[in-house]
């Protein structure tokens, strides 16, 4: 049961993320380093956000956004996550949710600024009425979402020489990476599966983003429900495409492996188990949009390079 839930919130925060809020952001005054004089004002999500002052008590109900403010140094100002926000481990993970924020629970922390990835019944606007600055940073749609995402919060903590310095050594990280790919790993079929229903993620997506830059060809693009971002497929589809690479994004939540997928009826004659080339990605990695992302391509590096050294 409890893997099953697991799965739903997770497609379901994918879903929420991917339509409904704007990514973009433009941070004014941005500081080069920690020192940075303040207030500054970003605007973010449609509205001006003021931080009168470098904020010390941070509640971050994004696990993205956890990610970032302790890469870029921000750690220390941090007072507590969310329940989903598993990374990196001193991260101050609470019971308070980013699906179903609770108002008086994070007041009563005081933070004097609150991250989100989405907006859910008006938390938003009851935040900002209680006087406490609020960042909405919706699931990025390209990596240059992600850096803008990197910039705003390095601008909003005091710690923009250390975001920038995060984008330019993600930015080398992944070219190093893409490099890597041969030519003829070109338009080599996959299937990226974000749970044991089936469901996946097209093209036009981030996570289908960062495949496209190793060149790779989703079969999700042409399933009949593939305008939504996020269809589910069937059995008898993934067989028909026969992807040469699978990758599995529901090993934790779900207990999958190539074992498991092998197991699966008419599966056995795909050709990625064919040629081992079944991909056991860690989820949450594959799920988030921040500094991991890097981690993200190189898994997608090794397995094309499995499957073409054969």
């Amino acid at each position: 049961m409890f893997k099953k839930i697991h799965v739903v919130v997770a497609v379901s925060a994918l879903l929420l993320t991917a339509c409904g809020q704007s990514n973009t952001s433009s941070p004014e005054g941005v500081a080069s380093n920690a020192a940075a004089s303040f207030p500054v004002t970003i605007e973010n999500n449609g509205a001006s956000v003021v931080i009168p002052e470098q904020p010390n008590a941070i509640i971050s109900l994004s696990p993205t956004a956890t990610e970032i403010l302790f890469a870029i140094d921000a750690g220390a100002q941090v007072i507590a996550v969310d329940d989903q926000s598993n990374f990196p481990t001193e991260a101050p993970i609470s019971d308070l949710s980013g699906f179903t924020p609770n108002l008086e629970s994070i007041v009563a922390l005081s933070p004097d600024l609150v991250v989100v990835s989405f907006d859910v019944d008006g938390i938003v606007a009851a935040l900002t009425k209680a006087g406490i600055p609020v960042l909405v940073q919706s699931a990025a749609a390209t990596l240059d979402d992600t850096y803008s995402q990197i910039a705003e919060l390095g601008t909003a903590t005091g710690q923009s020489a250390k975001a920038a310095d995060l984008s330019t050594q993600m930015k080398s990280e992944i070219d190093a990476a893409i490099a890597r790919v041969p030519a003829e790993a070109a338009g080599l079929k996959y299937f990226h599966e974000l749970d044991n229903t089936l469901y996946t993620v097209t093209s036009a997506t981030f996570i289908g983003s960062i495949y496209s830059l190793a060149g790779l060809t989703n079969i999700a693009d042409t399933a009949a429900d593939a305008a939504s971002g996020y269809p589910q497929l069937s059995s008898e589809f993934v067989v028909a495409a026969d992807p040469a690479i699978v990758f599995l994004a529901d090993t934790k939540c779900c207990g999958q492996t190539a074992d498991t997928l092998a197991k699966r009826p008419g599966f056995e004659g795909l050709s990625a188990i064919a040629n081992n080339s079944v991909v056991e990605l860690d989820d949450d990695v594959a799920s988030r949009w921040g500094p991991r992302t890097v981690d993200f391509v190189k898994a997608i590096v090794d397995g094309v390079l499995k499957v073409t050294a054969k």
